[in-house]
């Protein structure tokens, strides 16, 4: 029972206790006053001693108040053989807060059953601490009928401890009345209820039925304290397949809720009400509650202000702020202070705080430490222990051990460890092994997972159920599954359908999309007019920005495409420079269209140099290009081996002239 670790609370002396609120002290100086004025006595100064001796001199005497008071003095300083007659003899001339303390005594001292015979004397009596405690005993005792009784008697009284009890009663049981009596405890300042009141409004304002059918379910510690593991502490994948009141309370009326907040029921406003209980209760010391605020102001950008709160839940041993802590710290840079955090959290017993240790030494270099860390994660009860030592194995090529330990996480339901167990059976060659934890990985959610069984699927041809595991990665926000759902969508001819997804991969980064995008868009535009002169330079469209933006990712066509429309609009500097980037990574186009650009301002040798890698590489045009230089140079047994390698690349065209060059070539050697 609550009163076993916190006797004073129980000692009934002239107003309600509040656990967290009050002073248990305070109560026994107010009866002491009560008696001092019985008693006519003026002295303002006056010691404990001296307050003790004149109520043992008056208690004696058989004054029942004064053997009241010294008997909560006694009891609370543990004396209860000395506290036990005066409590005892006080209770037998009617006083009911020593028949609530006699209860406190006797449960002390083992005799709980006599301890409730003195509570039900002193709660008929009408004290409510004694109530509180009747209430509580018969909990223990499984007699919740009885139990609600007396502790609604507490709760009705403005006792917050039974307001509390009495809450936790019937939230034990799902009763809807349960946060009339959170919020009744919570306003007279009892911190837990306050904390566990902001749970709830906080769960309303998140539940799907608030937010919509679509809305995702919010846990506060989401953010800062769960789902880091490997590498940037924030999860990792594995590869794929082919490569995140004051005021007291107030009795109402049966179904009115006492203190019930007034404000907007809406979400937000469920939401903003639950920060309010948090701050409170985190204000009164409930690291708990600090942990839930800082992660609130973490989610909204208030960085500061989340740290401090961390920070005093951290200082008070709440293991789950001080990895939170960490988090914040080494996202701002300070990786030697975060290390501090996440090292007191996992000795705490953490195992976020173990894997991020973990991770640090991993990135150090320090393979051994980072396993012993991820080890200690593993048996604090964290997956992601597991998940990342394999993690760990397989980049040390360790593949039996990797393997090992991706089972073992996989098993205990670790999403992206069946994606990495898929992965490495795959790569061993075990397809059919492999396909099962796909499948297992993707049903838990694994978007990595669904995009490999569109890999694997596609690899057999099955192109209708490949699309099927596409769209569903694509539609949890993987890149180059939407990708490869545009590229679907543009071969069955549904370009609106592909514009969509393609715009999708390419807003997360994906330069191929970007580059495919940039294509239909570029399809649309009207042919350009004739040049005027003196008009004014175009803007550039939104197809070219997408080129831009594929071309500045390194995508070789792209670039070439981007250097074609800056020549277009005779901006040579910008298109040589882009040229010149997709020639140095290995496009033929690119180098053939930076010849062409370095001919025409009369670097022809040079030109020749870029013609000739183009032409190595397989560029019909760039050979007859050379053939031509050669022959105006006089080098006919050049330029017909030039001729012979454009007839031999193409395409028709070229081939063609390249055949007709070749014939005069040869009369002119043979003439």
């Amino acid at each position: 029972m609550v009163f076993m670790g916190d006797r004073a609370t129980l000692l009934e002396t002239g107003r309600f206790v509040q656990r967290h609120a009050g002073n248990a002290a305070d109560e026994i100086i107010e009866a002491v006053r009560a008696v001092d004025a019985a008693v006519d006595t003026t002295a303002e100064q006056e010691t404990d001693t001296e307050a003790e001796a004149r109520h043992r001199l008056a208690a004696e005497r058989g004054d029942a108040p004064a053997m009241s008071v010294l008997g909560a003095l006694l009891l609370r300083r543990g004396d209860l053989d000395a506290a036990e007659p005066y409590l005892r003899g006080a209770t037998g001339q009617g006083d009911r807060a020593a028949a609530n303390n006699l209860g406190v005594l006797l449960h002390q001292r083992g005799y709980p059953d006599e301890a409730a015979g003195w509570w039900r004397v002193a709660a008929v009596a009408g004290s409510a601490p004694a109530a509180h405690a009747l209430g509580r005993h018969h909990r223990e005792r499984g007699d919740e009928p009885a139990a609600e009784y007396w502790l609604r008697q507490a709760a009705e009284q403005g006792h917050a401890l039974g307001a509390y009890a009495l809450a936790d009663l019937l939230e034990h049981r799902s009763d809807v009345g349960a946060e009339r009596w959170l919020r009744a405890a919570a306003e007279q300042g009892h911190r837990e209820a306050a904390y566990r009141l902001a749970l709830a409004l906080e769960r309303r304002g998140t539940e799907p039925a608030a937010r919509g059918p679509h809305a995702p379910a919010h846990d506060p510690l989401t953010g800062p304290v769960t789902g880091r593991s490997q590498g940037a502490g924030r999860g990792a994948t594995a590869g794929k397949p082919v490569g995140k009141a004051a005021g007291k309370a107030v009795a109402k009326a049966p179904g009115q809720a006492a203190g019930a907040a007034t404000g907007p029921r809406t979400p937000d406003g469920w939401l903003a009400e639950a920060e309010q209980w948090f701050r409170q209760a985190a204000a009164r010391g409930h690291r708990r509650a600090a942990l839930h605020l800082g992660a609130i102001l973490e989610k909204r950008g208030e960085l500061k202000e989340a740290g401090r709160w961390y920070l005093t839940s951290a200082k008070d041993g709440e293991a789950k702020a001080a990895c939170a802590l960490g988090f914040l710290l080494r996202d701002a840079g300070d990786e030697e202070s975060a290390a501090v955090w996440w090292l007191r959290a996992a000795q705490d017993g953490d195992g976020n705080a173990a894997n991020a240790l973990g991770a640090l030494h991993a990135a150090r270099g320090e393979q051994q430490t980072a396993e012993r860390w991820y080890r200690a994660a593993m048996d604090a009860g964290d997956v992601n222990g597991a998940y990342n030592l394999g993690l760990l194995c397989a980049a040390q090529e360790r593949t039996a051990q990797a393997e090992q330990w991706y089972r073992r996480a996989a098993y205990a339901g670790h999403r992206e460890a069946a994606n990495a167990l898929a992965v490495l059976l795959l790569q061993a060659g075990d397809a059919g092994g492999a396909e099962p934890w796909f499948s297992k990985a993707a049903e838990a959610g694994s978007v990595d997972a669904a995009f490999n069984l569109g890999i694997l699927h596609a690899g057999r041809d099955d192109d209708r159920t490949a699309l099927a595991w596409y769209e569903r990665a694509a539609a949890g926000g993987h890149t180059e599954a939407a990708l490869q759902v545009g590229i679907a969508h543009l071969r069955d001819g549904d370009e609106q359908a592909a514009e969509r997804h393609l715009r999708c991969a390419a807003g997360g980064g994906s330069a191929e999309a970007a580059y495919r995008l940039a294509t239909v868009l570029d399809a649309r535009r009207p042919a350009p007019g004739p040049p005027v002169l003196g008009a004014p330079r175009e803007e550039k469209t939104e197809c070219e920005e997408w080129y831009e933006r594929a071309a500045e990712q390194g995508h070789r066509r792209a670039q070439v495409r981007v250097g074609m429309l800056a020549a277009g609009r005779g901006d040579v500097p910008e298109a040589a420079r882009w040229y010149r980037e997709a020639a140095e990574a290995g496009s033929r186009n690119g180098a053939f269209n930076l010849g062409l650009l370095l001919a025409r301002e009369g670097a022809e040798r040079e030109a020749a140099l870029w013609w000739t890698r183009a032409a190595h590489a397989g560029h019909g045009r760039a050979a007859l290009r050379l053939a031509l230089l050669a022959a105006r140079r006089g080098e006919l047994t050049e330029g017909r081996r030039w001729c012979a390698r454009a007839v031999e690349l193409g395409p028709a065209e070229v081939a063609e002239r390249a055949a007709r060059l070749s014939e005069a070539l040869q009369q002119e050697l043979t003439a």
